[in-house]
């Protein structure tokens, strides 16, 4: 008898992908009302012309515009408080999230924090948890190829006051519509790219490192999107207006994350957790922080239970011999994998090198785990975790 679980995919998002879609902004966001408010970062968007572009057509479309700005990489409970605010001020009809996945995770608790009278922070808080019922309409224009959250149910949201970066997912919270222009990312730096392609590689990872019985085909699919981004990141870094290298990572970084890639699997997702409370902690970008973990989570996580895993990976991905002990070739492809991450994108390798020392590996694995066993791909406890974190020490 087989072990696949069954699953439901419905993934209602319109994706306006390539150079002339924002043609489309003004009659898309008119769908849902009059009233917009658009929601971004920093500078960047001004900087590239695409604040211009958008604001031109959210008034030609003769749409009422409010902004937010100031959103941080990491969002902050208090920038979401203020959306929230100025959805209920303005009784705002639709968000626009212009920007990386920061951006658009913030909108999203704001857009389910305008129906709402208690603090947002109670979407998110693990000792509350309270229900999304509804949330206004969002459309996302992506900026950055990473979290894939212009195509997901999916918000990460940091509050710097109790040293918490928690997700909530819920379907309310996808958007309606994302445009997906690759030029947009021409501006992208090295490093936020080279931090980008770590997330969408971990994003695989999180659901490819699983033993349970699940379809072929999607493994095969998410060994593509390894070796897309593999092939691609190192040339966006050496070409940023590169439009081959940005429309395939911004495509990846959208299809390792909807859904698609998990079909029944059930297990935990590990290296985000962990990240997740660094990040927390220390404030620092979120697909770096990824990278110092994953290999060795990998390495942490490897016996003769999982091997055979490590061994289709290496031989798929990096085309290990397969004539080779399994052992070895696991070894190799952990060793493949940290060289393409710490040399070829170029990312700090260690946590001393980011700033992280041992003072919080405690309360940060406690939380990781949730108190009890995170039971991921391999089951860690706060022990585990731990360990995996001193292993980021060297």
């Amino acid at each position: 008898m087989d072990t696949f679980n069954d699953f439901i995919y419905d993934i209602p998002v319109r994706i306006y992908f390539g150079r002339d879609q924002l043609k489309h902004l003004g009659a898309e966001l008119k769908k849902y009302g009059t009233r917009v408010l658009m929601t971004y970062g920093g500078g960047s968007i001004k900087k590239m012309g695409l604040y211009d572009r958008v604001v031109k057509e959210i008034k030609d479309a003769g749409l009422e515009l409010h902004e937010l700005s100031g959103i941080e990489p990491n969002p902050r409970i208090g920038s979401v408080r203020r959306g929230v605010q100025m959805c209920k001020e303005h009784h705002i009809d639709v968000l626009l999230a212009v920007g990386g996945g920061s951006t658009i995770d913030a909108t999203k608790i704001m857009a389910a924090g305008a129906f709402v009278e208690h603090d947002p922070w109670d979407f998110l808080d693990l000792s509350k948890r309270t229900p999304i019922e509804r949330a206004l309409p969002i459309v996302s224009i992506l900026t950055l190829s990473a979290t894939g959250s212009e195509m997901d149910t999916a918000a990460v949201i940091s509050n710097p006051e109790t040293n918490d970066k928690i997700g909530r997912l819920d379907r309310a919270l996808l958007p309606k519509a994302s445009f997906l222009d690759p030029t947009n990312t021409f501006t992208v730096s090295p490093y936020q790219t080279a931090c980008g392609s770590a997330d969408i590689l971990s994003h695989l990872f999180e659901v490819y490192f699983n033993m349970d019985q699940d379809l072929y085909m999607l493994d095969c699919f998410m060994e593509g999107l390894m070796k897309t981004v593999i092939r691609y990141a190192p040339v966006a870094m050496r070409q940023p207006d590169n439009y081959e290298a940005r429309a395939n990572l911004m495509w990846a970084s959208s299809w390792a994350i909807n859904g698609f890639v998990n079909g029944g699997k059930r297990k935990a997702w590990s290296c985000h957790p962990m990240e997740h409370e660094l990040s927390a902690f220390y404030d620092i970008t979120h697909g770096l922080g990824l990278a110092i973990l994953t290999p060795r989570w990998m390495e942490y996580c490897l016996d003769e239970t999982t091997v055979s895993k490590y061994v289709q990976f290496g031989t798929n991905v990096f085309g290990i011999d397969p004539s080779l002990p399994p052992m070895d070739i696991a070894h190799q492809a952990i060793e493949k994998l940290s060289d393409f991450l710490f040399n070829t994108l170029q990312l700090k390798r260690t946590f001393p090198e980011v700033g992280i020392d041992r003072t919080h590996f405690a309360v940060m694995a406690k939380k990781a785990v949730g108190g009890d066993t995170l039971p991921g791909f391999k089951p860690l406890q706060q022990a585990d975790v731990e360990a995996i974190f001193e292993m980021c020490m060297k």
